[in-house]
């Protein structure tokens, strides 16, 4: 891992879950490249609604966790005296993936840490189809966080990870150009 921050960035863990590949060349060649999928992202963040009762984008750090992230929103609610505060994760598609609520679940334990209470309901947000999704944050949840965090700080520079079993995700990939996927496996049947 980087050897200048011991802490995981929650939005790593997404990254990483998406494609190892893909973080290795963002993490140790800087490599992403702007691409139409991350400005798009990147500008519906940007004009995102001012609704009332919503906390925008609290950075939170977790010595405990040893991560750290920018939630994107925290909605806040009072109900039967009880002063409620859920965190909604963003995306820019249709659809949501399992990363995705790895992601949302990794914000739900930093929440938890800093609250010091338990924060086991979170939101997904898809721009594509301007619903929201309630995630319940289980056992499996947190498990996967704290395993993909600990793959992420096992990782080195000298340890490439395999390929995505999944060739659909290179096509909107921002490291794909790094990456060779379809020339890397041509080569190696040679």
């Amino acid at each position: 891992m980087r050897a200048e921050d011991d802490f995981v960035n929650v939005s790593d863990i997404n990254q990483y879950l998406y494609c190892p590949r893909r973080f290795y060349y963002i993490c140790y060649y800087h490599t992403i490249e702007m691409n139409f999928f991350l400005r798009d992202g990147q500008l519906k963040h940007e004009n995102q609604s001012r609704r009332g009762h919503w906390i925008r984008e609290l950075y939170i750090r977790s010595k405990k966790l040893k991560l750290h992230g920018k939630i994107d929103v925290l909605e806040s609610k009072n109900i039967k005296s009880d002063f409620i505060i859920t965190p909604i994760e963003r995306k820019r598609g249709t659809s949501y993936y399992d990363n995705d609520e790895i992601q949302l679940a990794a914000y739900c334990m930093l929440l938890e840490d800093y609250l010091e209470e338990p924060v086991r309901l979170g939101y997904i947000y898809l721009f594509g189809t301007n619903e929201r999704y309630a995630i319940t944050i289980t056992e499996w949840h947190r498990e996967k966080v704290i395993e993909t965090v600990e793959k992420i700080r096992s990782m080195s520079l000298d340890s490439i990870p395999d390929f995505t079993d999944n060739p659909k995700k290179c096509t909107k990939c921002s490291t794909s150009q790094y990456c060779l996927p379809v020339e890397s496996k041509l080569l190696e049947r040679v």
